[in-house]
């Protein structure tokens, strides 16, 4: 077994992600000539760390979206950020994101790939909210992918400091029924840090004293 693929044992690490959708009613400005004339909204569904500035790739070979039937080609494939596909139509559905791992990388039950259902929306969720002029509606939901007795090569992924510790933040103070967040993300991302500072420490001292204790053996079989 290579150092890379060796699992942590008894260690578990919480990617936060968003995922969800924005949606705009379409204008006759903002219509195609190629959108099909019972379309009403123009949608992007979407999935992304919480942090910009982590980079999925290492983990994620690609992320799958499947739309309704009814679209030509529904199972989209992006295989780079920005993991997101923008469509038109008319009528609310459920969307199946589904994440592939590489070889490797998984939750720590041999999952090869992890399933989020969306409900796509493309009205407010409150009908009593007063509307948008363009329709404007944002779905933005807030997930944890855990990883339960990570390999030391996803552990060192997932551990790296990211440059911006600003958690996500509402677009608009009048959204707050739409937009779902953690307000406490930095706060969480700190303890997080000193947690995997005493994994560390305590993984160092397992190895010193398995080394050790190698040394004691071959000592006495001399």
């Amino acid at each position: 077994m290579s150092a890379s693929s060796r699992r942590i044992k008894f260690v578990s690490i919480s990617l936060p992600v968003l995922y969800g959708n924005h949606a705009y009613k379409l204008t006759p400005e903002t219509r195609k000539a190629t959108t099909p004339q019972d379309h009403t909204h123009e949608w992007t569904v979407f999935f992304k760390p919480v942090l910009g500035d982590i980079d999925l790739t290492p983990l994620l070979k690609k992320v799958t979206f499947k739309l309704h039937e009814t679209y030509e080609n529904p199972i989209r494939t992006v295989e780079r950020p920005p993991y997101q596909v923008t469509e038109t139509g008319w009528g609310e559905f459920e969307i199946i994101i589904k994440l592939h791992f590489h070889p490797g990388v998984d939750l720590g039950i041999n999952e090869k790939n992890f399933q989020i259902f969306h409900a796509l929306k493309l009205h407010p969720y409150n009908p009593q909210h007063p509307k948008r002029e363009n329709g404007e509606v944002h779905s933005v939901l807030y997930d944890e992918l855990v990883f339960n007795e990570p390999t030391d090569k996803v552990f060192e992924i997932l551990t790296k400091k990211p440059i911006n510790l600003i958690p996500y933040k509402l677009s608009s103070p009048d959204k707050r029924d739409q937009e779902y967040i953690r307000p406490d993300e930095t706060d969480e991302l700190n303890r997080l840090d000193v947690y995997i500072e005493k994994v560390k420490d305590e993984i160092a001292h397992q190895a010193e004293l398995y080394k050790s204790l190698e040394q004691e053996k071959i000592a006495l079989t001399q």
